[in-house]
């Protein structure tokens, strides 16, 4: 099936089919003569895997190491049990993370409960009184 194809099976498109392919996630397809991309059922399973995976939030980095698990001998899933926890820890950590956000965001709230000029908005002064972290960034494990 050319590109189009595999994008429309597997509900997604070219431009992500292209990315994956380019990150070493998908492997890439045989040309025609004609020089269009060639892909088969392997590509469309592999896609919805990576997908899948995609959905649970997974980074490339964990995507890749699974592929690699899987394309590698058949043994047992211990490796994949152990990414899979890992995963779950950096889940847990995002839960903490955003019930922490969602605190910050509450009591920034409540420090504006009328409608008045933005001179006076509480929550204006809030967020400009705000210290932030050294990089102004939040720690997750997404890459």
């Amino acid at each position: 099936m050319k590109i189009g194809e595999l994008a429309s099976a597997a509900n997604c498109t070219t431009e992500t089919i292209r990315y994956y392919e380019k990150e070493g996630l998908l492997l890439e397809a045989e040309r025609s003569a004609s020089n269009y991309r060639s892909y088969g059922s392997a590509h469309l399973e592999r896609l919805r895997f990576i997908r899948n995976c995609r959905a649970l939030d997974m980074t490339h980095d964990e995507i890749r190491a699974l592929l690699t698990l899987m394309d590698g001998p058949l043994d047992g899933c211990g490796a994949v049990n152990t990414l899979l926890d890992e995963h779950i820890g950096h889940v847990e950590a995002r839960i903490e993370e955003l019930q922490q956000l969602k605190q910050q965001l509450s009591t920034l709230r409540q420090q504006c409960q009328t409608e008045q000029g933005l001179d006076a908005c509480g929550i204006l002064r809030g967020l400009a009184a705000m210290e932030t972290t050294p990089t102004g960034k939040r720690h997750t494990h997404l890459g």
